[in-house]
């Protein structure tokens, strides 16, 4: 049923408890596990000069070590916690907007079921603050299961 499992990650907790879930699911059908983490240019627009935000867009990271540091670790979490399980996982970093990212990673990658996190916001925070999560639940016409993480 599931050969190609994707996890959006940030390598945030509510990310790594979406891992966790993932990588149950992929054990259970035997399935590779995709990681994926997006810079999120459309954030990041707003400190970055031109020039450097072309050269992210453009998978250049050499320059913004932290943010390359960031994301190999948010991947690297998932990408062990496969290998720990016996299971084979393809580690992938880009940007753009995150859920356009994550729907057309989904869609050229043959991707079978997407497992996210949501911090389970509502009403005005989630208004001001944006979903990725919602935003690729409209976006992609793959399986997304959410993981809820209710703040505490």
């Amino acid at each position: 049923m599931y050969e190609k499992i994707l996890v959006p990650t940030d390598g945030s907790d509510t990310a790594e408890n979406a891992v966790e879930h993932a990588l149950d699911i992929a054990e259970k059908y035997d399935a590779e596990v995709h990681a994926l983490y997006v810079v999120d240019t459309d954030s990041m627009s707003l400190t970055l000069g031109g020039e450097q935000l072309d050269r992210i867009e453009q998978g250049q990271f050499d320059e913004m070590e932290e943010v390359k540091g960031k994301a190999d670790a948010a991947t690297g979490y998932v990408a062990d916690g496969a290998a720990s399980r016996g299971l084979d996982a393809v580690e992938h970093i880009s940007a753009g907007k995150p859920h356009d990212q994550i729907a057309n990673y989904a869609e050229h990658n043959d991707i079978d079921l997407v497992v996210m996190g949501s911090h389970g916001r509502s009403g005005v925070k989630r208004a001001i603050l944006g979903s990725v999560t919602e935003r690729t639940l409209r976006s992609t016409h793959v399986p997304v299961l959410v993981v809820d993480v209710q703040e505490e």
